[in-house]
């Protein structure tokens, strides 16, 4: 053990009579305590936020698409799509028509967002553990089925099991005419509903999920679609995967991953991290400030000592060693408490449920928690750094004066 860190200790566990210098640095460390374990506990949240958000987008959105970087569709062909499946790693290719049309079901009607996949996309198994009724199928030897969003079924009060009545789908032409009759305007199909999905709100009151050839008839398309989904191989990083596709499709196609697809809500969600990091930084610096005045008061305090110190020929380094020893085992005794604490008030949270989230609608009953090593490394070194600043001045006035006096 060094000399300076032997000094410090035993300034910091010293059992002398409590007095005005050591009621500060308790102070400190409870304020450095209480401000790493909030810093922690939020960080925390904001990954677990972030993580059922990608979970979420996961359950209905692809791990890759692929979008025409110019114009609304492009088409497609067995060239394009085996250029696609040979790049490593892509498993499904699923073929997709977006657009909006009209919904009616009975007396009910709605505008929604209807989406025609191609048969594989069952294989992507994205939306298996969310069907809330029917059973998951785009089609049989009867006839091709709509999967339904539970908020459109509820607006709808549609029938799945035991429907007698067809889902009525309208789409409007986008064409110029100046025929007097309606029928000319729009076109319509009738599909039986075969299922209910229960994802997210956003998703649930808007989309319906609907055979490929049902939307291309209803839509009058031939062979051009709106995206291309794919699946990756169990194992792959789909962020490799999207840029191998890039070098083959060349620029006329954006291959997007999920976070790349929703960009704006996951930058928002790092930015408001980043600002809430910030904020509860400024915590711990106003709790580290104890610590200044403190050093200060010890440097008075323990003059004599340090005078006997130098009469001993110890130098002006080891007195700066000894106060930025004192004030780093200050900030950090409180760090530790704080980094324990806020691991277990998140474990906690994950394994019990605390706090809920106080909404009757919500996704999940309680706040998720995810925590981080990286999350814990960086309020570490955040403190290690504000100590080392708060410390420093002390130091070097205590060296420096000490060292005057000897001359």
């Amino acid at each position: 053990m060094s000399l300076s860190l032997f000094i410090a200790r035993r300034y910091f566990l010293s059992k002398r009579k409590k007095n005005f210098i050591n009621i500060i640095s308790i102070l400190s460390m409870i304020g450095i305590a209480f401000s790493t374990a909030a810093l922690v506990i939020v960080l925390s949240v904001f990954n677990g936020l972030e993580g059922l958000l990608s979970d979420l987008y996961n359950a209905f959105d692809p791990e890759i698409k692929i979008e025409a970087t110019k114009g609304k569709s492009f088409p497609v062909d067995e060239s394009l799509l085996r250029k696609i499946k040979s790049v490593e790693g892509v498993e499904v290719v699923t073929e997709v028509i977006e657009d909006y049309a009209y919904l009616r079901y009975r007396d009910a009607e709605m505008p929604a967002t209807m989406k025609g996949v191609s048969d594989n996309f069952i294989e992507q198994h994205r939306i298996d553990n969310h069907i809330t009724a029917g059973d998951l199928k785009l089609r049989d030897s009867l006839g091709g089925y709509a999967i339904i969003g539970s908020g459109i079924q509820y607006a709808l009060s549609i029938a799945v099991k035991e429907s007698i009545y067809p889902l009525q789908v309208f789409y409007i032409k986008n064409s110029k005419t100046t025929s007097i009759d309606p029928s000319k305007l729009y076109s319509l199909r009738n599909i039986e509903p075969g299922a209910v999905f229960k994802i997210e709100k956003n998703y649930d009151e808007n989309y319906v999920i609907l055979p490929l050839e049902f939307v291309r008839e209803l839509m009058g398309y031939d062979n051009r679609r709106t995206s291309l989904e794919i699946k990756t191989v169990a194992g792959s990083d789909p962020k490799k995967v999207s840029a191998a596709l890039k070098q083959v499709l060349g620029d006329q196609f954006a291959c997007l991953t999920n976070q790349e697809q929703h960009k704006d809500l996951y930058r928002l969600i790092k930015i408001e991290k980043l600002f809430t990091f910030l904020s509860l930084t400024l915590l711990i610096l106003v709790a580290s400030i104890n610590i200044f005045f403190s050093l200060m008061m010890l440097a008075i305090d323990k003059k004599k000592d340090i005078s006997i110190l130098f009469a001993m020929g110890a130098g002006t380094g080891l007195v700066k060693r000894i106060f930025l020893t004192e004030g780093a085992l200050i900030a950090f005794t409180g760090a530790i408490v704080g980094l324990l604490l806020g691991g277990i008030i998140c474990w906690a949270q994950d394994q019990f449920g605390l706090v809920g989230m106080g909404m009757e609608n919500a996704i999940v009953s309680a706040y998720p928690v995810k925590m981080r090593l990286l999350d814990f490394v960086s309020v570490s070194s955040v403190i290690f750094v504000i100590t080392l600043l708060i410390s420093f001045y002390p130091a070097t006035l205590a060296a420096r004066s000490y060292s005057t006096e000897q001359l």
